[in-house]
C-alpha cells in the first residue's frame, strides 16, 4: 500500500535551489534510509513531505490524498516527523513530553483518555524510560533526550514515521535497539520509516531499501544490495569507496578505501 507518492517535487530557498526534481514513494510496513552528504537536501526533503516547507512544484499525496488538503490536525495523526534538533522545555518532565504526542487526539478542552495515557506508559515501555518518567529535561542525557523525543513521535500513533538523524546522540546499544525496534514497527504494525542518516552502513542493516541524494536529486533508490556501489557513493561523497560482503549473500559494507589503505599498512 502507498502511503506516500511524490512526484517532481522541486524547492528553492530563494535563488538556491535545494531540491530540483525529486520524486519518491513510501510504502506501508517499509524502513527507508534517506542518504547523502551534508548539503544534499535530506531534511528540506522532510521538511517539504511533511507540508512545513512548500514545494514550488511537483505534487506530494498522502495516502492518496493531496498534501495541501489535509488539516493539520488530521496529519498529525498520519505521520510523526522528529526534526534534526528537537527542542522541549528543561522543566518539562519526561510524561509531559511524551504526552504532548497525544495531542492530535485531545478532545476540546485537552481531556485525556485511558487510551492516551496507555499508549504513553507502552511507548515508554518499548524505550526503557519507565525510570525516567519524572525526571526533567534538563537532567537527561542527550541520549535519553533523543529517546525521549523518539517516543513522543510513536506516542502519535502514526501511520508514517519521518525522522530527520534519528541515532543522533545515541550510543551504539541504543541505535541498534532503534533499528530493532523500527523494523518491528513497520513488520507488525505496517508503519512507514523515512528517516534521513550519514551513517551508511548502519542504515543499510536497518533499511528495506536506501534512497542516495546527491545536490537535492535521486542518484539511487533501492534495496541496499542493489544500490550499495563504489562507483555510485564514492561520486556523490567524493572519495574511492571499497565494497566489503562480510557474509556471502548479505548486506554488503561500504568503506572508504584510504581508511583501509591506512589499517593494511598499520598508519
Amino acid at each position: 500500500m502507498t502511503l506516500l507518492n511524490a512526484s517532481n517535487v522541486s524547492f528553492a530557498y530563494g535563488d538556491r535551489a535545494v531540491l530540483p526534481d525529486v520524486s519518491l514513494e513510501l510504502f506501508a510496513g517499509e524502513v527507508v534510509s534517506l542518504l547523502g552528504p551534508n548539503g544534499s537536501g535530506k531534511s528540506t526533503l522532510l521538511r517539504v513531505l511533511l507540508g512545513t516547507l512548500r514545494a514550488a512544484n511537483g505534487a506530494i499525496s498522502w495516502n492518496g490524498r493531496d498534501l495541501r488538503a489535509w488539516p493539520r490536525r488530521a496529519l498529525a495523526r498520519f505521520v510523526a516527523y522528529l526534526p534534526q534538533s528537537p527542542v522541549a522545555d528543561d522543566e518539562e518532565t519526561v510524561t509531559d513530553v511524551l504526552r504532548k504526542g497525544r495531542a492530535p487526539y485531545w478532545g476540546s478542552f485537552g481531556l485525556e483518555s485511558e487510551h492516551d495515557l496507555q499508549v504513553v506508559s507502552q511507548v515508554a515501555t518499548q524505550l526503557q524510560l519507565h525510570d525516567l518518567l519524572r525526571r526533567p529535561m534538563a537532567e537527561l542525557s542527550g541520549g535519553q533526550r533523543q529517546r525521549v523525543f523518539i517516543g513522543r513521535c510513536l506516542v502519535q500513533e502514526p501511520k508514517a514515521l519521518l525522522l530527520d538523524e534519528p541515532n543522533t546522540y545515541l550510543d551504539l546499544r541504543h541505535q541498534v535497539e532503534l533499528g530493532m525496534l523500527l523494523k518491528s514497527l513497520s513488520r507488525d504494525r505496517g508503519i512507514a520509516v523515512l528517516m534521513a542518516s550519514h551513517d551508511i552502513n548502519l542504515a543499510a542493516a536497518m533499511s528495506d531499501r536506501l534512497v542516495l541524494l546527491s545536490n537535492g536529486s535521486v542518484a539511487a533508490n533501492g534495496a541496499p544490495a542493489e544500490v550499495l556501489r563504489p562507483a555510485v557513493f564514492g561520486e556523490v561523497y567524493g572519495l574511492p569507496l571499497r565494497r566489503v560482503e562480510p557474509v556471502p549473500g548479505g548486506i554488503p559494507l561500504l568503506h572508504p578505501e584510504l581508511m583501509l589503505q591506512s589499517i593494511r599498512h598499520g598508519a
